[in-house]
């Protein structure tokens, strides 16, 4: 696995700070625009296990909510 490829176990929150220190750097005045593409990719892998860990807890939840309706 490539060393700026998130690891799929990493928890939500450490993968959104991630996100957040990515977001940093892109804005930076200082970013290196060789490193743009490499941020930009690993930036994409964590928002794609993001939106299934959120799709994921979505569906575990509404089916909580469903047998407590039943």
């Amino acid at each position: 696995m490539d060393s700026n490829t998130p690891q799929t176990d990493i928890s939500y929150a450490d993968a959104l700070k991630r996100l957040r220190d990515i977001v940093d750097t892109l804005q930076s005045p200082s970013c290196n625009i060789d490193d743009m593409v490499t941020l930009t990719r690993e930036a994409a892998a964590l928002i794609t296990i993001c939106r299934r860990r959120l799709t994921t807890t979505q569906e575990e939840l509404n089916q909580v909510l469903a047998q407590l309706n039943a």
